[in-house]
């Protein structure tokens, strides 16, 4: 008989804090990087967001109804310690929101870092300044003593790949690569600091790293194209998984970082640092496949999904076997089932998908209905390529699709939505922020109902 999903399968959603919290200045709450930085043009700012640090219960409720096991969020730093000091009331926000899911059979899953720096370590240097791994370690010392007995999945830094490599498009560095592969270098130091840390204290979960993932294929069978592919491969996602796994950098990368002048500093006490915090499993966020051809001057828009360059290694591509989503990002699930694959085959460890979803210009109709047969066929298509992969053999622990519930997407604001939960509101107006049940809501609590797709 061939395997399906387990029986304690996590099927979940995801969000993260700044993107539906709101409160952006509530009960303490210090400002994030994400608060104060430059908004593009037509859309809202994240400062209300779908407020959900307001309406938490009334969401959880609709998360139960919906049939999740798991709930992947993340906890804002500058709510839990604004100006390096613990906030008591972020620390009770967050300790309610826990009880209140697990009251619910849902199972919490956390990041503890997810693209909000508190301004004020932005404004010391941030990730730049090696002092920022310390502070990053006694943030996590205290989430960690305030749930660590409640929350058995954890996961440090979502998408550091994607900060490292499109900073400037997500909004989180304006940085050379020089500046951000240090800035990165510091991040991984700092994840490996916190996982020692909760190792060594016996904390009954797991931990592990949150990169977005897209295995990369060659334009051709050009001996050049394949090498531009494993170039890619190993600067985009291998650098990142080859240091929470293994504690080393991959030697592909480190060699392109050499090769354009962007190698960090790492020192003697930076390497045992990174040989003794390895990751318990992979947690990892999933949309598309890239395609590179051997580099040649070419230029294209870029976001986190589209890729780039880099002379003398790899351009990305456009694969013309692809369809695209109306705001342009491939949709490959085949590609979804590849690099699980790959992933597992490299590593043997338990992998967890944090995000996989697309983002549409949804239509609410007079009577409230949301109809999005996109979506479904989008999951649908996923899910089933998972199925596969787990009939491959790979370990494959819980599904969060990205999103839980409407949410600011990160440079397209309120129209690009992503939730199986519709937030009345848009980038011009709040309106009530009601909450809307769209047809994906339908199809997926039958998905979890049966643990697999049924129609």
């Amino acid at each position: 008989m061939a395997k399906t999903f387990p029986e304690n399968f996590l099927w979940g959603a995801s969000t993260s804090a700044y993107q539906v919290e709101g409160g952006w200045n509530a009960d303490g709450k210090g400002p994030s990087v994400q608060d104060v930085k430059d908004i593009p043009a037509g859309t809202t700012d994240f400062k209300v967001a779908v407020d959900h640090y307001h309406r938490f219960a009334e969401d959880v409720k609709l998360f139960k109804e919906l049939g999740l096991k798991a709930y992947r969020f993340s906890i804002a730093w500058s709510r839990v310690m604004p100006n390096g000091k613990v906030n008591p009331e972020g620390i009770k926000f967050y300790r309610n929101l826990i009880n209140l899911l697990k009251e619910n059979q849902i199972e919490p899953i956390v990041t503890v870092f997810h693209f909000d720096l508190p301004a004020e370590i932005d404004q010391a240097g941030g990730w730049e300044n090696r002092e920022t791994i310390q502070q990053f370690a006694d943030y996590c010392d205290v989430l960690f003593e305030n749930f660590g007995q409640d929350v058995k999945y954890w996961q440090t830094i979502n998408e550091q790949n994607v900060m490292a490599l499109a900073g400037s498009i997500i909004g989180t560095s304006q940085k050379s690569m020089r500046e951000k592969f240090q800035e990165n270098h510091h991040m991984l130091v700092a994840q490996a600091l916190v996982t020692k840390h909760y190792h060594e204290h016996g904390y009954p979960g797991k931990i592990g790293p949150a990169p977005n993932i897209a295995s990369v294929y060659a334009a051709s069978d050009r001996p050049a194209d394949q090498l531009a592919a494993l170039n890619m491969s190993a600067l985009r996602n291998w650098l990142f998984l080859d240091v929470a796994v293994y504690g080393r950098y991959n030697h592909n990368a480190w060699h392109i970082l050499e090769s354009i002048g962007a190698a960090p500093v790492v020192t003697e006490t930076d390497r045992k640092i990174l040989a003794a915090g390895t990751c318990d499993y992979i947690a990892f966020n999933y949309y598309n496949t890239m395609t590179v051809a051997a580099y040649f001057a070419k230029e294209n828009k870029i976001d986190q999904q589209s890729g780039f360059g880099i002379p003398g290694f790899f351009q990305t591509v456009t694969n013309e076997h692809l369809p695209l989503t109306e705001f342009g990002w491939p949709i490959d699930p085949q590609g979804f089932r590849f690099t699980l694959n790959e992933i597992y085959s490299r590593y043997h460890l338990p992998v967890l998908i944090t995000e996989n979803g697309i983002g549409a210009h949804d239509e609410l109709t007079e009577d409230h209905q949301i109809h999005d047969q996109y979506r479904i066929d989008y999951l649908k298509q996923h899910i089933q390529q998972m199925e596969l992969a787990i009939q491959d053999g790979v370990e494959v622990i819980g599904y969060c699709p990205w999103s839980a519930i409407d949410l600011i997407s990160t440079h397209e604001g309120m129209q690009k939505r992503y939730g199986f939960i519709y937030v009345n509101r848009t980038d011009d107006e709040l309106k009530d922020l009601a909450r809307y049940k769209k047809d994906s809501f339908n199809w997926y609590q039958r998905v979890i109902e049966h643990n697999g797709i049924v129609d």
